[in-house]
Parts: C-alpha cells; sequence; structure tokens
C-alpha cells in the first residue's frame, strides 16, 4: 500500500518506507522550483483546464433545479487557472484551490489577488496546502470538485477517488483530467534504448482510470480523451520545457546521478530515428476526461473485488430495552 504523506512530504510518526511509486517530496519540490516561470509553457495544460471548464454548467441544468455551489474546490491547482475561472462563474462561493508545492501555492496567491479583468473577484479564493489523498476539508462540503493535470502523480487512484468521494456533497459534481498512457512515449523509448533506469514516469490507461471511478462509487460516470501531437525542435528542448512545467522523474527508483553525457547522446540518437517530415521531434500528450456525480451515502466501494458499504451510526435505528 502506498504511504500516506503530510503536505510537506514528511511521513507520519513510525510510518515504515514503502514501495510507493513516486516520491512525493520530490514532487513538491519539483513543482516549487518550477512556480515562478511554470505560465511560461503551460499552454497545454491551460488548454486541457479549459476543456474540462466546459462541462461546469452541467451543475447548473436546469433538471437539478438551476443550483449553483456553495463550495467549489480544485486539486492541485498549480498557479490558479482553473481556481480563477470557478470563482468567475460563480462570484458568490467559496473557492478552495489545494496543492502540494508550496510555491505553486504563493504563485497563484499573487496572481489571484490582481484586480483587473478576469481576476477582479467580489469573492478571493482561500488557497491550502494540502494532499490530494487527505484534503484538509469536512466530509461532505463540496458542491464541486475539479482536478487538473494532477492525478498522475498519484498512483493510489482508488485512495484518491475515495477521498475525493468523501468530501463530495450527494450529487455533487466531479470533474478531473490526468495524463495518460501515449504521453511522451517517443521520450520514454528513446531514454529506454539509452539506459535501463526508469526517466519518464508511468501514465495510467484510460480503462484502469475508469475502473477506479466506479469502484469508489461514483454515479454516470463519462470518459472522454484527447491526443495532443506537438513539436520540439531537438532533445535539449524537450527537457527544457518539462522542467519548466515542473515534470521532473520523480519515480522513488529514479537515477540519483545526473545523466551522463553519453546516455543523453545515446537517447537523442534514438529520439533522432523519429523526426517527421517538418524537421522536428514529435511529443505526444494523451489526456483522459472525467466526468461523475457524488453518490448518496451508504453507496458501496469496490475493494478487493468486494463490495463495502459505510452506513453512519446516527443512520442506524438503536431499540430501546425497557
Amino acid at each position: 500500500m502506498p504511504r500516506r504523506l503530510f503536505p510537506d512530504g514528511r511521513a507520519p510518526p513510525g510510518d515504515v518506507v514503502s514501495d510507493a511509486l513516486f516520491d512525493q517530496r520530490q514532487v513538491g519540490r519539483a513543482f516549487s522550483r518550477a512556480a515562478s516561470h511554470y505560465d511560461e509553457a503551460a499552454a497545454l495544460q491551460r488548454e486541457v483546464a479549459d476543456r474540462l471548464a466546459e462541462s461546469l454548467p452541467y451543475y447548473e441544468d436546469k433538471a437539478l433545479g438551476a443550483r449553483t455551489p456553495s463550495v467549489a474546490l480544485d486539486v492541485g491547482c498549480g498557479t490558479g487557472h482553473l481556481t480563477a475561472q470557478l470563482q468567475q462563474r460563480w462570484p458568490k462561493a467559496q473557492v478552495i484551490g489545494v496543492d502540494l508545492a508550496a510555491g505553486m501555492l504563493e504563485t497563484a496567491r499573487q496572481r489571484l489577488s490582481i484586480k483587473r479583468g478576469l481576476f477582479d473577484f467580489a469573492r478571493r479564493p482561500q488557497l491550502l496546502r494540502g494532499d490530494a489523498l487527505a484534503l484538509p476539508l469536512r466530509a461532505g462540503s463540496v458542491d464541486v470538485l475539479v482536478s487538473n493535470l494532477c492525478l498522475q502523480w498519484i498512483e493510489d487512484l482508488p485512495g484518491v477517488f475515495a477521498e475525493f468521494r468523501r468530501v463530495l456533497k450527494p450529487d455533487g459534481l466531479l470533474l478531473v483530467s490526468t495524463f495518460a498512457l501515449q504521453t511522451l512515449m517517443e521520450l520514454r523509448e528513446a531514454f529506454a534504448q539509452a539506459d535501463e533506469a526508469p526517466h519518464v514516469s508511468p501514465f495510467v490507461d484510460i480503462a484502469r482510470f475508469g475502473d477506479a471511478l466506479v469502484a469508489a462509487g461514483f454515479r454516470d460516470p463519462v470518459l472522454d480523451r484527447d491526443v495532443f501531437r506537438l513539436t520540439q525542435p531537438d532533445l535539449p528542448s524537450i527537457m527544457r520545457e518539462l522542467r519548466t512545467l515542473g515534470a521532473t522523474n520523480a519515480m522513488h527508483d529514479r537515477r540519483r546521478a545526473l545523466t551522463g553525457r553519453a546516455r543523453f547522446a545515446r537517447a537523442a540518437q534514438a529520439y533522432e530515428s523519429m523526426r517527421g517530415a517538418d524537421g522536428l521531434l514529435p511529443v505526444t500528450w494523451e489526456v483522459v476526461y472525467a466526468q461523475a456525480w457524488g453518490p448518496q451515502p451508504g453507496a458501496p466501494i469496490r475493494r478487493g473485488g468486494f463490495d463495502e458499504v459505510h452506513v453512519p451510526v446516527t443512520a442506524i435505528p438503536i431499540r430501546r430495552r425497557g
């Protein structure tokens, strides 16, 4: 089982080192370092956020009572692009952004304090440092939960979806996106020919992502998929862009020393064989989007092939003896 971490990446006292795929401390450090320059390279991330936001009107559907949310949550809020859209759409709502990286939160705080144009809010979003697996919110307190391109850094999908379900109200809206299996497939193949150590994080396939969502008990899930085929002039340009985005190798079994010149040269040579007719190197990004609704209390969660039902003690009738 992956271990739970405090927001600063520390393990709880007495916790043993596990076989968790990602080093969350490294994830937090990498994104904090990248925060001040992140938006310069995050055009794809903003595009995906905008596409995810196109589903926000579903919460206001007249068939559901033309409602507006009281609390909207952005998990993995980064520099606050999607957080700002939530507050702009629902100016009276309490919008909360949560992120593991302190640097990202500071950049978002500065960005969301600007009083002009899109950011001229009547109410300011609240920004909190926290872990997606242990959100600092009460159960059943969130009407709309969004998470844009955060879940690829969490290998425990059942755990994170169970946590999303915990904080989401019944009939609340869940909107998430994540990078999927084909992402950076060219880079992975090039480095695999140069070095046995992993250099590119693994990404989830759409079937496993959907299964985890259903197993967590969410209602009426809908999945969609985009494949973005971008280009770069050479391997150093690709690596610079990934560092600017904070998307460095954060796996526990990553190579701790710098990639040597010989290995990098072998990877660059392997990548050259993929150069297209336009003279550029391909860089593939596969994105999976998911929309679902919070289940009613008592809806089962599937664990290990069995359905678990959690019933509040207050819902159990007690017969008093005379």
